[in-house]
């Protein structure tokens, strides 16, 4: 699995700053309507109903919000980076900045748990965020999260 195969282009966004998490998942749903069609109340409900398990704020500054939904044929990312960091509820205690939202249909299975590690893997580098959070252009942006297209998933 390639990040290219799950996040499009117009689906990276750099947000000046969300007032709240529930607020920066409803930028999320507004965005995944806009390119993926998905029902923007089902998609918060589905993102607050995971957080309500665990923070999905992975830390030093990285959250992968995700969310199973139904009408959804393959899995499918939204990457925000945050000019101003939120408090997420991360291990680690620090603010998130990025923010690589997965949606995967209620039956994805496999495919929802690779694609949460290929981006899991990739948001780890401390190196790769740094080189993310320098550049405010999100084109430049999805070069640079499709580049490596060696990187794969477990």
């Amino acid at each position: 699995m390639q990040i290219s195969k799950i996040l499009k282009q117009e689906a990276v966004r750099v947000i000046s700053s969300a007032s709240s998490k529930k607020r920066l998942f409803q930028e999320i749903a507004d965005i995944a309507h806009g390119i993926h069609g998905l029902a923007p109340e089902k998609t918060v409900e589905a993102l607050l109903e995971r957080e309500s398990l665990g923070p999905t704020g992975v830390g030093h500054g990285v959250a992968l919000p995700h969310a199973r939904l139904d009408h959804l044929e393959e899995v499918v990312g939204v990457f925000i980076v945050l000019e101003k960091p939120l408090d997420f509820g991360a291990v680690d205690r620090q603010p998130v900045d990025i923010v690589f939202a997965l949606f995967a249909p209620e039956s994805a299975g496999v495919d929802h748990l690779k694609a949460l590690a290929l981006v899991s893997r990739t948001l780890r580098e401390q190196s790769y965020c740094t080189k993310l959070r320098s550049n405010p252009d999100p084109s430049t942006l999805y070069t640079i999260l499709t580049e490596n297209q060696s990187v794969q998933a477990a």
